[in-house]
């Protein structure tokens, strides 16, 4: 074979590697710990919304468009953060599926 065949073959190598469960110990645990995160964030997103709404309604009501315009800002923020954490998941799923397509 000549020197550049030999190369390619090696780029083509598929060292069959896939992800499986049960291979480390303490995989229950981390999804564990991944969840609790993942609910924190989620809490933490209600009170910012919370928030972000409260200070959109002072500013709307007593003049204040610096704190109207922070208050839509960083409720238009949470929402996008709770869209996240709530679709975390099946983003994830979606490009580990799509990536695993990839020949």
């Amino acid at each position: 074979m000549s020197p550049l065949a030999d190369h390619l073959l090696h780029l083509a190598f598929d060292p069959g590697v896939s992800p499986k469960e049960g291979g480390l110990p303490g995989l229950s645990v981390l999804k564990t710990v991944v969840s609790s995160i993942n609910l924190f964030g989620i809490i933490a997103v209600v009170g910012a919304l919370a928030v972000s709404l409260g200070v959109w309604a002072w500013g709307h009501h007593t003049g204040g468009h610096q704190a109207e315009a922070n208050g839509k800002k960083g409720a238009v923020v949470a929402a996008g953060a709770a869209l996240g954490l709530g679709a975390a998941n099946g983003i994830v799923a979606f490009f580990s599926a799509l990536g695993s397509q990839v020949h």
